[in-house]
This record gives structure tokens, C-alpha cells and sequence, in this order.
């Protein structure tokens, strides 16, 4: 029997707040409103991160990425975190958010 990609998605917000609860993090699916800064796939607080999930086989990264910065506020990275079948999730960013990202944790390891 094939789920329908509507539930795929919600099941995948859902699956994907329950990883970042397991590492410790108040996550929990967020409410929709059709891309939005409001309306996060899932909502975690404690990271500066706009999550946008994709629970597909096959993702169109670009088109992704694109969702996730054009719903994203001002200062947080914009992450897609996806998952095909049977596979690990996988964190997807721009390369300006994970520079940023390598910048800070730099910064938090020099010496002051």
C-alpha cells in the first residue's frame, strides 16, 4: 500500500522532530501555512535553524533550498533536512550558512 505524499510529509516532520528530541532538543512539528517564516516544517527553539523536511525518494535539492530561504526570518540558517527510504537522514544547507556556521564555531574556539 503507498502513502500518499501529504501524509509521507507530515509522517517525515513528525519522524524528524522525534531524531532532534533524541539528541535533546525541544522539537515538535510545526503548524502549516504555506511557507511562511511562521510556519517551520518543525520547531526547535534552541537552534537558530528554519527546518524545511523533505521525506522523499528522489528531492529536487534546489528547488529545497530555495523553499527553506525564501520561508526562512532573517538570522537563522536555513537547513533541509531530508530522508529517502530506507536511508539516514541527511542535513542540507547553502554554502554562505555553513561558512557562517564553521565562522562561529571558530570564533567559540579561539582563545579570549
Amino acid at each position: 500500500m503507498k502513502i500518499n505524499s501529504k501524509r509521507k510529509g507530515n509522517s517525515g516532520e513528525r519522524e524528524f522532530a522525534e531524531l532532534l528530541r533524541s539528541h535533546g532538543y525541544a522539537a515538535r512539528r510545526g503548524v502549516q501555512y504555506q511557507g511562511s517564516p511562521d510556519s517551520p516544517d518543525v520547531i526547535c527553539k534552541e537552534l537558530p535553524i528554519h527546518w524545511e523536511v523533505k521525506r522523499t525518494k528522489k528531492l529536487s535539492v534546489y528547488k529545497a533550498i530555495e523553499q527553506a530561504m525564501n520561508d526562512s526570518p532573517k538570522g537563522k540558517w536555513r537547513v533541509v533536512a531530508h530522508r529517502a527510504d530506507r536511508e539516514d537522514w541527511l542535513a542540507i544547507l547553502p554554502m554562505e550558512d555553513f561558512m557562517d556556521l564553521i565562522d562561529e564555531w571558530k570564533s567559540r574556539m579561539e582563545p579570549s
